[in-house]
């Protein structure tokens, strides 16, 4: 007959041997959650980059329009006076996005331009060029450039 201190002796020696389920379940939780918890980073990570590419290119092609408008003549002073600030000659068309893709992950924008008189005198127009484009998720987001222009005197 084993005594009371041989089966406390091999109670602390079956401990000292492995883990218990608890322990075991315990771990691979936590590693699960650290594992899952990597993969939702990495996939948040993506999509802001995604969304950040579309951006900057949605505001070289606004910048591109804008520089358009800033060369076109205005010229009150000319006889007969140059007026090309109209949106006959800025028309709103739809851009494919310079920026790189794989197979479908094409990127559109629509860009439109609108002018406004501020003050006949002196003469001054304001400028808004709107490119409004959607990511993966089809939300909508618009770039604006807003610009002063005055007449080449």
């Amino acid at each position: 007959m084993k005594t009371s201190l041989a089966i406390q002796s091999n109670r602390r020696k079956r401990r000292q041997f492995g883990f218990t389920l608890e322990e075991v379940v315990t771990a691979m939780s936590l590693s699960a959650l650290c594992f899952a918890g990597s993969i939702k980073g990495y996939v948040l990570a993506s999509g802001r980059a995604e969304w950040a590419a579309c951006s900057i290119a949605a505001q070289s092609v606004a910048f591109q329009k804008m520089e358009q408008v800033r060369a076109a003549r205005w010229d009150t002073m000319a006889y007969p006076a140059v007026d090309e600030l109209t949106l006959s000659n800025f028309p709103a068309y739809t851009e494919t996005f310079d920026m790189p893709l794989h197979a479908t992950n094409v990127v559109y924008g629509r860009v439109t331009t609108t002018f406004t008189n501020i003050s006949v005198n002196p003469p001054l127009r304001m400028v808004q060029v709107d490119c409004v484009w959607t990511n993966r998720n089809s939300r909508v987001f618009t770039n604006t450039l807003v610009s002063y222009r005055s007449p080449n005197q």
